[in-house]
């Protein structure tokens, strides 16, 4: 397990990263030109990153004044060599003399973009100058449900799944070529699978760009209820008999050091089918909130604002494959003080 704690909040100089993933056919391409093409004040670079050797990503994204990295041979997420050039553009745009003030990481549509997020996670002189924004994911109204079906695509897991469970925002796109029904039944399914990611519509990747960009999903101070408040703690949510996203909603104060020792432990045994943790956490004796995020194996263990009026009240999520929702109740309740 990997943690990092922060107890104040991060340097105005980090510069935010935004990991946009979705399968195949999603729309990014069409987003990212949305994103390129709309005035919105920021200094913006792109690392794009195709499966297979020849770029054409690249081709398809339209003229700008934004530079474009693009990167091929392999899937950023999984193969070590590629990800050890990520890292090696992100140190090339953070040393420039006139470095950019946002940086958007294109997935391949068949790429796990839990690797990917991972790497701002470790601890490693990257992170003293990029900070991770958010992990935005599009989805297909129309054929996303096919993919879903899939349960096996690289034989082992399903990609379409993954990009889902670990978004921050799920943006469902091509809506005109959904009825209302539709979106609706596909709605449930997406909630089954992230219970917590706001989601976004949108017809030709037209996204209101405050929604997607400068987002804070992973900043000590971002105000996470607004994200929790879509959980529903009452009960489990079930996309089928392994996927489910456990919620717990505690309205007692935490030991800390016992709650981190827990979840990792949690993490060696189950790191890889537990996709994601994210919570606020009331910590006996301190005013402050304290917000975890869990990548994988990776924590990362931040202090927030303090409590003010509000309810000291913990919330947590847990995505994963084959989780007992008994078992994390009955650890977490010996992690109360």
């Amino acid at each position: 397990m990997t943690r990092s704690t922060q107890a104040m909040p991060e340097a105005a100089r980090k510069i935010p990263v935004t990991i946009l993933t979705g399968f195949l056919g999603a729309g990014k391409t069409t987003l990212l030109n949305h994103i390129l093409t709309t005035f919105h004040g920021r200094r913006i670079a792109v690392i794009e990153n195709e499966f297979g050797e020849v770029g054409v990503d690249g081709d398809l994204v339209l003229e700008s004044t934004e530079e474009i990295y693009e990167m091929v041979n392999g899937c950023v997420c999984c193969v070590a060599a590629v990800r050890e050039d990520l890292v090696r553009v992100l140190h090339e745009l953070t040393q420039r003399p006139d470095p950019v003030e946002h940086i958007l990481i294109e997935t391949s549509g068949l790429a796990d973009p839990y690797p990917v997020a991972q790497t701002f996670f470790i601890q490693d002189p990257i992170s003293e100058r990029v900070s991770l924004d958010g992990i935005i994911t599009l989805v297909d109204a129309r054929h996303i449900g096919t993919h879903l079906d899939e349960m096996v695509l690289d034989g082992s897991d399903n990609q379409a799944a993954s990009q889902i469970t670990c978004a921050d925002r799920i943006v469902v796109n091509k809506i005109d070529l959904a009825d209302e029904q539709e979106l609706r039944l596909l709605e449930q399914r997406l909630r089954a699978l992230n219970a917590s990611a706001p989601i976004v519509h949108s017809c030709h990747a037209q996204v209101d760009l405050d929604q997607i960009l400068g987002i804070g999903a992973y900043s000590a101070t971002a105000p996470l209820e607004p994200l929790l408040e879509h959980a529903g703690y009452e009960h489990e949510h079930h996309h089928d008999p392994e996927v489910a996203a456990v919620c717990v909603d505690a309205r007692a104060e935490f030991d800390a050091d016992a709650l981190l020792s827990w979840i990792g432990e949690l993490l060696e045994r189950q790191g890889d089918c537990l996709y994601r943790i994210k919570g606020i956490v009331a910590v006996d004796g301190d005013p402050r909130r304290h917000v975890l995020q869990c990548v994988h194996r990776m924590v990362d263990w931040k202090v927030s604002r303090p409590w003010g009026d509000d309810a000291r009240r913990s919330k947590l999520v847990f995505i994963g494959r084959g989780l007992d929702s008994v078992a994390l109740r009955t650890g977490l309740l010996e992690c109360l003080r």
